[in-house]
């Protein structure tokens, strides 16, 4: 079950079908599978690495990216791909954590890591792409064949860590196959006629569904450098069947833009986004925009983009009777996937009942590498305990509420800030916000927001006040309300509520 193989089979049936477009230009399936098969004869023979061994990506968006991925999956290794946006010294932690024995690198990146010498003068240590000894792996004498059985590594998943440090979540071949057939069976019919656009970075989830793309022979456009809407614009009125993956900040950031609604997106076939639920408000006005092309997935790193949808049809369906309900979600569960809100003892609670989502599957990863104490917390016969707070209702819609380690109690009630943050988001003025909870001696913890406003808007925390007061409880609206030019955000555009929270330990009531 080598997914390498893949790109054997569409190249021997679509052998001159473009596979990748990049700033570099265009390849055909023929010629990704002769650079996966010399990349891989690379790896084994003139660097000497043995099957099973871990190999690190440290790579930004570019055309080499997905060659080195299944190069790597081709010699037989594991693939480490890595957000190229950590600090040095994260990155380093990830490639020690897991044993990397090689790295590819952009030279960006490679000129980033040397000062700290990572693998200590061994070889081959980091390998940058456009340089003599990348070009020297691609003169290698290519290796065509390669099996895997369906248990055996493939990629590890490494979290955000933004709790801590990072975490490996060792995904299986099975683990990935099943989270492309899910694709199939949830989100689209593809063919070689498809376009998947990756704006977002290639080492997680538009990364992730590349797979079930290039086992179609989808084309592949890559865009480098920071995420811009013009470019998105540009493909879509130049591209037909075209799909993409954007996290919901990446969503709101084209339908703010200039050209929403005025550029032709006709050639949007799919818009895929997830690694956070979207706020409705935004929601709401992405398919104004876009019609009826979004789709809504749920997922982990332990479990890639694979817990529960909201398809396409039903986001679309204006008529809908539970539409608010329904938009509000994160939808039912994938095919093939099992997913329960339980109590802290693992009972499923009534629907309406707010517990932590679990949920088995075959996309469910092996556990986390090298980490007894994690997996022994994570996994539980049979199931991945994600954290996640929600409810389903009773026709088994799933509604998140935020992390366990997010949920507010203040006066012994559970506050949930994404609840407050969807009426913050009501009002015109208020661009992004979100909600924290800060200690107080006599309460437990209180209750502030902080308040990205539109350039040049007049709103006041008498404003907001009042705006909850008349949506919500009044125990739990905001004590405080702080006015940010922006909030801090990871590269996948995650707001760090961590970070939010050290803040307000640093400056008190300031």
């Amino acid at each position: 079950m080598n997914l390498s193989q893949d790109v054997r089979r569409v190249a021997r049936r679509l052998p001159h079908k473009p596979a990748i477009t990049s700033d570099a230009g265009t390849i055909t399936y023929a010629e990704l599978e002769s650079n996966v098969g010399r990349l891989a004869g690379g790896l084994r023979g003139r660097l000497g690495l043995a099957r099973g061994r871990r190999v690190g990506i440290a790579m930004e968006n570019c055309a080499e990216y997905l060659q080195v991925l299944y190069g790597i999956w081709r010699a037989g290794m594991v693939a480490v791909p890595m957000n190229v946006k950590l600090h040095e010294k994260e990155i380093a932690f990830i490639l020690e954590n897991a044993g990397c024995e090689a790295c590819f690198c952009t030279p960006d990146v490679a000129d980033r890591l040397a000062p700290l010498d990572i693998f200590k003068s061994r070889q081959p240590g980091i390998v940058s792409t456009r340089t003599r000894d990348y070009a020297a792996l691609l003169a290698s004498d290519p290796i065509a064949e390669a099996f895997s059985a369906a248990g055996d590594e493939a990629w590890l998943f490494y979290t955000s860590g933004t709790t801590g440090r990072p975490k490996g979540a060792v995904l299986s071949f099975r683990n990935l196959q099943f989270m492309s057939h899910c694709y199939y069976a949830d989100i689209d019919h593809l063919d070689d006629r498809d376009v998947n656009l990756h704006a977002a970075p290639l080492s997680h989830g538009s990364g992730l569904y590349a797979l079930p793309h290039i086992a179609k022979g989808s084309h592949h456009i890559i865009m480098s450098g920071s995420f811009e809407p013009d470019r998105i614009f540009d493909v879509l009125e130049k591209h037909q069947h075209v799909t993409m993956f954007g996290a919901p900040t990446m969503v709101s950031r084209l339908i703010n833009h200039r050209r929403a609604g005025s550029s032709d997106t006709s050639g949007l076939k799919t818009l895929y986004f997830g690694g956070a639920p979207m706020y409705v408000s935004d929601l709401k006005k992405a398919l104004e925009i876009f019609g009826p092309k979004l789709t809504q997935i749920y997922g982990q790193g332990e479990s890639p983009m694979t817990i529960t949808f909201v398809s396409k049809r039903l986001l679309g369906q204006q008529d809908h009777p539970r539409r608010e309900e329904i938009l509000a979600s994160c939808g039912v569960p994938r095919t093939g996937v099992d997913v329960l809100v339980v109590d802290n003892d693992g009972r499923e609670l009534p629907a309406g009942e707010i517990g932590e989502v679990i949920t088995r599957s075959d996309c469910v990863m092996g556990g986390y590498w090298n980490n007894p104490d994690a997996n022994a917390k994570a996994l539980r016969d049979g199931w991945l305990w994600t954290g996640d707070m929600g409810f389903a209702d009773a026709e088994g819609f799933l509604t998140l509420k935020d992390r366990s380690k997010d949920m507010i109690i203040s006066g012994g009630s559970n506050i949930y800030p994404r609840e407050l943050e969807e009426v913050l988001l009501t009002h015109p003025m208020v661009l992004e916000c979100a909600v924290v909870g800060r200690e107080h001696p006599d309460w437990g913890e209180e209750v502030i927001a902080f308040v990205v406003a539109h350039p040049d808007a007049r709103v006041t925390p008498q404003d907001l006040d009042a705006l909850c007061l008349d949506n919500i409880a009044r125990y739990k609206r905001p004590r405080q309300y702080r006015f940010v030019e922006s909030l801090p955000k990871n590269s996948y555009g995650k707001i760090l509520k961590t970070d939010l929270r050290q803040l307000l330990k640093e400056t008190g009531n300031a």
